[in-house]
């Protein structure tokens, strides 16, 4: 071999060695290159996942306060609420279906995020202190519906002293009856036993003196019931408690406030047989009395 060869040989072997050398430097630097490229995208996959957290329980603070926007009268306040409750739910949406590959894109959610906290923090706030506001006003007309309960309860009481006390005064009008009699008669007029040879039947009684009832023509209902259940007479009827009722017999008296004797007479027509009769006087729509007779 000449030295030539030998030259040509040692720079040829150097050439080679030095392009295997560069060879494998690039593939060192390509080799980083793709990792540091994969290490970047990989944060920013971590980031992105961490983001969509954060965006999920923002979205979730601002579900929660759906059902209290009603307390926000402020139609302006309310249409940032609307408006900053839409831009979590798409930014959440982008962050759920699309890849992020840029540290630019990050930070600019970043940003959003914090701003919508921020809201979300103001809207709590103003929602808390209207809270506040309609429980004082809630206890308040609790307040008042107890007190208006008290005062109606108060006027009822007062309207049924009131009505019991006209009830009183109305009895305290009313005329009192006693002695009150049955008496079967003769033709003659004298006492009869035997009620069913009576010609006449004899019903007495004395209206006691009392100043609280009106003086003036009193009109007296007597009801005579014999045995049998039958009303005796029927002459015709009064009005007692919004009924008409039928009577037996009646009279007029001129009331003048102190004691009087009344006597009533009923003319006998039918048959009469022994037994309880009952004897029943009303005037001025009260039954001022009322009384079984036993007749033999």
């Amino acid at each position: 071999m000449t030295p030539n060869t030998k030259k040509y040989l040692m720079f040829g072997g150097i050439a080679a060695a030095v392009l295997v050398l560069v060879i494998v430097i690039f593939s060192i630097v390509k080799s980083n290159n793709e990792m540091q490229k994969a290490n970047e995208l990989l944060q920013l996959e971590n980031q992105q996942l961490q983001l969509a957290g954060e965006y999920e329980n923002l979205n979730s603070e601002y579900q929660r306060l759906e059902s209290q926007t009603q307390f926000i009268n402020n139609d302006s306040l309310l249409t940032k609420y609307t408006e900053a409750k839409s831009k979590v739910e798409k930014l959440l949406a982008e962050l759920k279906t699309q890849k992020i590959t840029s540290n630019k894109r990050i930070k600019e959610l970043k940003s959003e995020i914090e701003s919508l906290k921020s809201l979300i923090k103001h809207y709590v706030s103003i929602i808390d202190s209207l809270n506040k506001e309609n429980a004082g006003l809630r206890a308040e007309n609790v307040q008042i519906k107890s007190e208006n309960k008290k005062l109606s309860s108060k006027m009822s009481k007062v309207e049924e002293q009131k009505a019991h006390l006209e009830e009183r005064m109305t009895l305290a009008e009313k005329m009192n009856i006693t002695n009150l009699k049955l008496t079967a008669l003769k033709k003659n007029g004298k006492n009869e036993k035997n009620i069913k040879k009576a010609k006449q039947l004899m019903v007495t009684f004395t209206i006691s003196p009392n100043n609280s009832t009106p003086v003036g023509e009193k009109e007296i209902f007597m009801r005579i019931t014999s045995p049998e259940g039958t009303l005796l007479g029927e002459r015709g009827t009064f009005t007692f408690e919004d009924a008409d009722v039928p009577f037996t017999d009646c009279k007029k008296v001129e009331y003048t406030g102190q004691e009087m004797e009344v006597t009533i007479y009923w003319n006998v027509d039918i048959p009469l047989s022994a037994g309880e009769y009952r004897v029943e006087i009303f005037a001025d729509n009260y039954r001022l009395g009322s009384k079984i007779f036993v007749m033999k």
